[in-house]
């Protein structure tokens, strides 16, 4: 008997773009899916797409599983890229992009860590090579379905996380980032679902509590006595169980929820908690806590 549980597998082949920021992870992430049994192909001309995923559906001894490992540096690569990933499309392929992202503080300390430059800086430092390759990645990342942040990951958090997005031996079908932020550091790019939890009395104006982050009980139990939170949570909850349904319908396995306060300190990382513990409660979803500007002030 099939488990409701088990992802959707094509009938045509699945193609996944690996892409994103140079330090991000891409090359690890690669291996992962080589372990799982994926074909991974690394930088293969775009204009050869389509015709290694028609090798791969013929070839009734390989795996319905193609993995491209994508580097772009270039606005006429990324032309070229987004004419093969139309036509992959066409071809009738399940194509999805997983983007690798990381903090230009984590990049600069790997690439100072390996010694090396970053491949775009030139003359320049290693954050002018950053900022050049982000703004040539900005359109492929908007197009990507699964945006994962490594800032925080060593080697084997990132082989752990890619496994676990991929896998399908085991019951997890989705994966929640469930994230604090303050809405003064700016607004989180990658997050498909974002709240705004400012309604909610701020514990920063209560000295006792001012000391406190959303991590303590102190803070957590002031927010969640609050008219209007319980309310919020439970509807929030609610709300995420036909778009948990639809996204496993539509093979979609990771996304995020931030929810934003003013200085990520207080009301949003409590509300994240909760959010979180909630969330992973429900059949096949793993969930992962992250608070993005805690600290920073």
């Amino acid at each position: 008997m099939t488990s409701e549980l088990e992802p959707v597998k094509p009938d045509t082949a699945e193609v996944l773009i690996i892409t994103g920021m140079s330090g991000a992870g891409r090359t690890t992430a690669a291996h992962s899916l080589e372990d799982l049994g994926w074909y991974v192909v690394d930088n293969l001309p775009p204009q050869l797409f389509s015709t290694m995923a028609g090798l791969i559906g013929k070839n009734p001894d390989t795996p319905l599983k193609l993995a491209l490992v994508v580097d772009v540096r270039s606005k006429e690569f990324f032309e070229s890229l987004q004419e093969a990933m139309n036509q992959l499309r066409t071809d009738g392929a399940e194509l999805r992009v997983l983007f690798l992202d990381a903090s230009d503080e984590a990049l600069v300390r790997r690439f100072e860590t390996l010694r090396r430059p970053h491949p775009l800086q030139g003359d320049g430092s290693i954050l002018d090579g950053i900022a050049r390759e982000r703004d040539l990645m900005a359109q492929l990342r908007e197009q990507a379905e699964m945006i994962l942040d490594t800032s925080d990951f060593n080697v084997h958090d990132l082989t752990t996380e890619t496994t676990e997005l991929f896998t399908e031996s085991g019951p997890i079908v989705i994966r929640l980032n469930v994230m604090s932020f303050g809405f003064k550091y700016g607004v989180p790019q990658d997050s498909n679902y974002m709240a705004d939890v400012r309604f909610i009395p701020n514990p920063h104006w209560v000295p006792a509590l001012r000391p406190y982050t959303g991590q303590d009980h102190q803070v957590s139990d002031y927010v969640m006595s609050q008219d209007g939170v319980t309310d919020f949570i439970e509807s929030y909850v609610e709300m995420m169980k036909p778009v948990i349904a639809g996204y496993r319908a539509e093979n979609k396995h990771y996304a995020t929820l931030a929810f934003g306060c003013t200085g990520g300190k207080h009301r949003s990382v409590a509300i994240t908690y909760e959010i979180a513990r909630r969330l992973s409660t429900f059949p096949g979803v793993r969930v992962r806590v992250s608070h993005r500007d805690m600290g920073r002030e």
